[in-house]
């Protein structure tokens, strides 16, 4: 009898190391997930280093050197302040759904934007793939239009102790026809 309690102790105390050492574990392991989530400043907008028109609109977050990012498990939003002095506290909102799926944003027949994100397993790394429409004058001829295709591929990395974002961007336009690469750094807020 003696020995049937010293067993179930012996038992319950290394059922409570295994319990522990498993939530140590998970607790280190998400740990070294990323998260984008809080306010980003750059010196510069992500559109801007490249010299390329990869924008459809003056509210894009291509064109802003601060955004706000919203993680949520499968998604995340990017808020961006409005550069038009009339509307000083109007925000613009891009949301990047992880689920491979197109998403589209429209502002008439002459510009807009499709795009997909994809996020890595340890959340650190994102992929934007975009393709921006336009239409503007055709160079050399005042009242031809012509639409214009601008493909861009993003990597957003987000460094260890998460005070940095560097975005890759690689471009592509029909109108330019050769491809633009360049690197964006966003600090952390706060």
């Amino acid at each position: 009898m003696k020995h049937k309690r010293y067993i179930l102790s012996y038992l319950i105390i290394l059922l409570i190391g295994v319990v522990h050492f498993a939530v140590e574990a998970q607790q280190k392991n998400s740990a070294h997930l990323g998260n984008f989530s809080g306010e980003w400043k750059s010196t510069e907008s992500i559109s801007m280093g490249g010299n390329i028109v990869c924008s459809y609109d003056e509210g894009d977050r291509m064109l802003s050197n601060t955004m706000k990012i919203m993680e949520q498990a499968n998604y995340l939003t990017i808020d961006v302040p409005n550069p038009s002095p009339d509307a000083p506290l109007a925000v613009s909102q891009e949301k990047l759904l992880f689920d491979g799926k197109q998403s589209q944003i429209n502002h008439g027949p002459d510009r807009g934007k499709k795009y997909t994100a994809k996020l890595s397993a340890d959340r650190r790394t994102m992929t934007i793939n975009s393709i921006v429409h336009l239409t503007t004058t055709t160079p050399g001829l005042i009242n031809v239009q012509e639409r214009v295709f601008v493909y861009v591929t993003e990597v957003w990395k987000l460094s260890s102790d998460r005070k940095s974002i560097t975005v890759q961007t690689n471009a592509k336009s029909t109108l330019i026809g050769n491809d633009r690469s360049w690197k964006t750094v966003f600090h952390k807020v706060g």
